[in-house]
């Protein structure tokens, strides 16, 4: 069928196809709800904005963005009005993703709730989505920052219709925003069927959009929302290399000057022999002395010396190895907080370096 060209609506909705068939066309929008498909098909658009919910598939249906003109007469004139050549999905819902391959289209708009088998969609190509607000936004008094990362329309609709929500998310129009535990069922299964197609970095951002969606519904219980705050806070689900090597930095820097300050002993102490002699015997026993907390005013505490032994002590807590150095009751439990909480951070960075380049 086709190439076709029509600036307004093209409409198969409610239509049957029984037989294979190819559509190409280059219109304003493509309309087909509750349409049939009872044999394989593809569509070739271009400008396009796709409706395909509550529509059957049977077989599968490619809808692929064509890139270059249709080679038929009228094209270059309805391009003057069509202006957007991009390939928009409005909709899914209703429709068995198993069958459905989505190739070089826009979802920023795209409605995923309701889908059947979603798990089982296949993105090929460049697959648009909505990203998270740009720049500085405010929350009431607080200006904030969003991790950039692809979301789903859905959550632009639920973050808009929240009392504290920040500007910049996109608003339902005329729908309810869905609530928090429907979004992590879709965005888990987006992230299965990208991990699926060993799209493991596309996945990512999958998985990041489910946690924070279980971390802000209500139904999850308080210790583990309280838990998931604490994983996003430090390395944003361990996705955000950048997160947790800069609080491996804080963690390093503040041992260091516990260290310098409070940790290190005034002097290493050094051995003392005590023994006794009777007759020709000699029985001797060498005690360690305690260590002696430093005291003084707190800039003399801060050389060079004391600089380097407290570099020592950090950096062979973060590769989870005791330093071996003489410490004063502070430094011992300091040392002993760094070599458990540094090494975990450090673990979280390479996980989240390894989820971006994981083949």
């Amino acid at each position: 069928m086709g190439p076709l060209v029509c600036e307004g609506e093209l409409s198969l909705s409610e239509a049957v196809f029984g037989v294979a068939v190819t559509i190409e066309a280059a219109t304003a929008a493509l309309t087909c709800r509750r349409t049939r498909w009872a044999s394989t098909a593809a569509l070739r658009l271009r400008y396009a904005g796709v409706d395909l919910s509550d529509a059957v598939l049977e077989y599968p249906l490619s809808v692929v963005a064509r890139s270059w003109p249709f080679a038929v007469i009228g094209e270059d004139v309805a391009g003057q009005r069509l202006t957007d050549p991009r390939v928009r999905v409005h909709s899914v819902q209703g429709v068995d993703a198993a069958h459905l391959v989505l190739t070089d289209v826009d979802l920023t708009e795209c409605r995923f709730a309701g889908t059947v088998h979603l798990d089982q969609l296949r993105m090929e190509g460049r697959c648009v989505l909505a990203t998270t607000p740009s720049g500085i936004r405010r929350r009431g008094w607080w200006p904030v920052r969003w991790t950039p990362r692809r979301t789903l329309a859905e959550e632009h609709h639920w973050r808009a219709a929240r009392d504290t929500a920040a500007d910049g998310w996109t608003p339902a129009d005329g729908e309810n925003a869905l609530e928090p535990a429907a979004l992590a069922a879709v965005y888990r299964q987006l992230r299965k069927a990208s991990e699926d197609g060993k799209n493991e970095p596309g996945a990512a951002d999958f998985y990041y959009g489910e946690m924070e969606m279980r971390r802000h519904d209500p139904d999850t219980p308080r210790a583990e929302r309280g838990l998931l705050a604490l994983y996003w806070a430090v390395s944003g689900y361990g996705l955000r290399a950048s997160r947790a090597l800069g609080w491996l930095l804080l963690a390093m820097i503040a041992t260091v000057a516990v260290m310098m300050l409070w940790g290190l002993p005034k002097a290493s102490p050094k051995p003392e022999s005590t023994g006794t002699v009777t007759g020709r015997s000699i029985t001797l026993r060498t005690d360690t002395p305690a260590p002696v907390n430093p005291d003084g005013p707190y800039r003399k505490r801060l050389t060079g010396e004391r600089l380097e032994r407290s570099l020592r002590v950090v950096i062979n807590s973060v590769v989870f190895r005791s330093s071996g150095q003489d410490l004063t009751t502070i430094g011992t439990y300091t040392e002993m907080a760094s070599r458990l909480s540094e090494p975990v951070l450090l673990g979280l960075a390479v996980l989240a370096v390894r989820g971006r380049v994981k083949r």
